[in-house]
């Protein structure tokens, strides 16, 4: 009987990304191993957790499990390593599963929500982005624009609102929600709203403006 060779860390991005998102994740991404979620799950189904949510967390984990990102430019660097765990929630409230354990101690957790949204837990639910493509797309959209800015500029508190989004448009495959982009002639900007709203802490609210950008950078092919 032979050993099961171990996986590979370069890791293969999940088909539906962009192409900027395909090769981040291939270029600047580690994959490590982990956990087998139907070793769990006759447990989580004796502790009440609905055979659905299971299903929901294992399909996440096959898409996104063991994945390492560099560190993300807001949320204190996002999760560490992509992965499920059980699930936690009611049939009232809904239920949530975790995205990956954070890179140091936080006052939220980085969370699947019930429509499937990646977004934080911590004083209340907040959705970041409609999926876990749109929290990886945007990774990949501030790494290609730090790289290819003439000027970045961080903007915080009250300024954050009071930016002119004349002449941009959304930026769609980041599936913002609480987080957008928008792109502008040749600027991009990145609003971080979700330590604000989630923790009720307005002086979290940041945004970053990377100004300079030509047609490769904006649209990054």
């Amino acid at each position: 009987m032979t050993a099961t060779a171990p996986a590979s860390p370069v890791p293969v991005a999940p088909a539906g990304l962009s192409e900027r998102a395909r090769r981040y994740v291939e270029v600047a991404g580690v994959r490590v191993d982990r956990q087998d979620l139907g070793q769990r799950r006759e447990a989580w189904i004796g502790l009440g957790v609905p055979a659905r949510e299971i299903d929901r967390a294992t399909a996440f984990q096959d898409r996104w499990g063991g994945l390492a990102l560099p560190p993300a430019p807001f949320y204190e660097g996002g999760p560490r390593i992509l992965g499920a765990d059980r699930p936690e929630g009611s049939a009232t409230e809904g239920w949530w599963h975790s995205a990956g354990d954070s890179r140091v101690s936080t006052a939220y957790g980085f969370m699947i929500g019930p429509d499937g949204a990646f977004g934080i837990h911590a004083h209340r639910w907040t959705p970041l982005h409609a999926s876990t493509d749109g929290w990886v797309e945007s990774l990949a959209l501030a790494d290609h624009a730090r790289r290819w800015a003439r000027s970045v500029t961080r903007v915080t508190r009250g300024a954050v609102e009071a930016l002119d989004l004349g002449g941009f448009e959304p930026v769609s495959e980041v599936r913002g929600v609480t987080d957008t982009w928008w792109r502008g002639r040749d600027s991009l900007i990145a609003f971080y709203r979700g330590e604000a709203v989630g923790m009720d802490a307005p002086q979290c609210l940041e945004a970053h403006v990377y100004e300079g950008l030509d047609e490769w950078g904006l649209y990054g092919g």
